[in-house]
């Protein structure tokens, strides 16, 4: 069998990951990975590497456990493109297991804190280019994340033809079936105050979406300095999630409102918040009959 060297396998593979319509960012992480493995095997011939030398080279990893496992998985989704190319007999990294990750408690900010990250955006500097607009475009831009949900690349991307009337088009989930989410007419005033007539409500659509969001970070990380709060962008998200849990709004819609492809996933991330739902009920049950 005619084995191809590590970087002519390296490179067929991103090839299939750009033809299977992956997204910019998971080719990236693929191409990332791929370089890597170059550098670490020099060129072999895939079927050079035993499970062992893979294991040794997962050692190497300094990072998070849940960082670990992504990982992980990409680079077994390597080998594995490698065994059904008929190019190796068995998946290396398949052997290796997952690292154990405890997830960190899922901390959204309380109203106390909201109101400080309020309070921040109407003191926040507004030198640079956009002047004294610097204090609406973060008042504005915090409250799409609280009220919305969406990760921050989804929000610094967020064009004007996904607001239908006062409704935000979510994602269209597989079936076809496109997920709406009404915003307050409050958050809407103060987008169109941002940007009224661009194509997105916070990029200019210039330089890639990946600088646009590393700027927003460093954006909302001065706010939240600015307002002593401890956190970042993933916490409204947590906000979000937890204020419907809270209102009794069912933990299969928050799943499908946060686009999770399993109610697992809501349920991993979101049980004590689930739990404190159920507790508010029952008590509220118990208070109205004493009153009967």
């Amino acid at each position: 069998m005619n084995i191809p060297p590590s970087l002519t396998l390296c490179a067929a593979f991103l090839r299939d990951c750009e033809a299977r319509k992956l997204s910019s960012p998971s080719i990236g992480k693929y191409s990332l990975l791929t370089d890597e493995l170059d550098e670490e095997f020099k060129g072999r011939a895939v079927t050079s590497l035993s499970v062992d030398e893979v294991r040794r080279y997962r050692e190497k990893w300094n990072l998070a456990p849940i960082s670990s496992r992504k990982k992980l998985e990409r680079l077994r989704t390597f080998f594995r493109f490698c065994q059904e190319s008929g190019w190796i007999q068995i998946n290396p990294a398949k052997a290796l297991k997952h690292p154990i990750s405890r997830p960190a408690p899922t901390l959204p900010f309380p109203d106390s804190e909201i109101e400080k990250i309020l309070w921040a955006t109407e003191v926040y500097p507004i030198q640079g280019i956009y002047g004294e607009k610097n204090r609406i475009r973060m008042r504005a831009f915090v409250n799409l994340l609280r009220f919305s949900g969406l990760r921050i690349r989804d929000a610094v991307t967020l064009s004007r033809d996904r607001i239908t009337g006062n409704k935000l088009l979510m994602y269209t989930q597989k079936t076809g079936t496109p997920v709406y989410l009404p915003l307050p007419e409050s958050v809407l005033k103060e987008m169109n105050e941002v940007s009224p007539i661009g194509r997105y409500f916070f990029w200019s659509g210039n330089g890639t979406p990946k600088s646009a969001v590393a700027d927003w970070q460093r954006s909302l990380g001065k706010l939240l300095k600015l307002a002593n709060v401890k956190g970042h962008a993933h916490r409204f998200r947590d906000t979000f999630s937890v204020n419907l849990l809270q209102s009794g709004v069912p933990l299969e819609t928050v799943s499908i409102l946060l686009g999770h492809t399993s109610i697992r996933t809501t349920e991993r991330h979101y049980a004590p918040w689930v739990k404190s739902r159920q507790l508010k009920l029952e008590e509220s049950i118990e208070k109205a009959w004493k009153l009967t």
